[in-house]
């Protein structure tokens, strides 16, 4: 499935949009069954706790390096989608890989990615995007994303701590709750959700027998030069990778990616 005009106006509309199969199952279970055995992904692996204790584990990683993520991150696929979203040539904020493990895996607060973004990392406009692709199943047991349709329009609004998470103002959610649907979006491995940085959303714990996994990459407008915490990639633009996942190597990630840390 490619991504088609009627994509970006419901994207437009909603503050987001799944398409379904934009990778293919084969393509998925490649990329998956590397990063289940990726040693250095599960060696930078970070823990979140969230506001109940219980935790979910992310990878997070800046530069695009020869790896298979690498190569997903630079897929033509994506990258135009992107452009298309953001008016503009696109850059590579970051990846990052979340593991939501069987009956332990802990929720994420209501928040805006811009939230962070704006605050923390310096970026002065929300022309930026976030892309989830699912590699195991998300159903609403194993916690699947929720997406607050149309918040986006309300534009940022303020955050604070709940647990080691950054959470919107729970009055705005409340009242936004009020007006506007509340989606889950119940995703099979290989369905793509983009979503704008504005775009009010969470998820709930899993409290199922399956793992949740995805992967999350965000993406910039190069225009949109951060003053502060500076990644190079995070403006620099991406040459867009037209292959498969099967065409390639599936080399695992390098040292070079440039992982968060605690």
């Amino acid at each position: 499935m490619a991504f088609t005009n009627e994509h970006l106006k419901t994207y437009e509309r909603d503050g987001y949009v799944v398409v379904r199969n934009l990778f293919s199952r084969p393509e998925i279970d490649r990329l998956y069954g590397l990063a289940l055995e990726d040693e250095k992904l599960r060696k930078n692996a970070l823990d979140r706790v969230d506001a109940g204790g219980l935790k979910t584990r992310l990878t997070l990683w800046y530069t695009l390096d020869d790896s298979l993520y690498g190569k997903f991150a630079r897929s033509a696929r994506i990258v135009e989608a992107v452009e298309q979203i953001l008016g503009g040539p696109a850059a590579h904020y970051h990846s990052k890989l979340m593991q939501k493990e069987p009956r332990k895996g802990g929720a994420w607060e209501w928040h805006q990615d811009y939230g962070y973004w704006y605050k923390n990392n310096g970026f002065l406009f929300p022309d930026m995007l976030s892309v989830l692709t699912a590699l195991s199943p998300a159903t609403r047991e194993n916690g699947c994303l929720q997406m607050i349709r149309g918040s986006h329009r309300m534009g940022r609004v303020e955050h604070g701590f709940s647990g080691e998470q950054i959470g919107a103002d729970p009055e705005k959610v409340e009242e936004a709750l009020k007006i506007m649907p509340l989606d889950y979006l119940e995703m099979e491995p290989g369905d793509t959700a983009f979503f704008h940085c504005n775009t009010l959303h969470r998820s709930d714990a899993n409290h199922s027998e399956y793992p949740r996994w995805s992967i999350i990459t965000a993406y910039n407008l190069v225009a949109n030069k951060p003053y502060k915490d500076v990644h190079v990639s995070s403006y620099t633009p991406i040459e867009a990778w037209p292959g498969d996942l099967l065409s390639e190597e599936a080399a695992g990630i390098s040292d070079r990616a440039d992982f968060l840390v605690r």
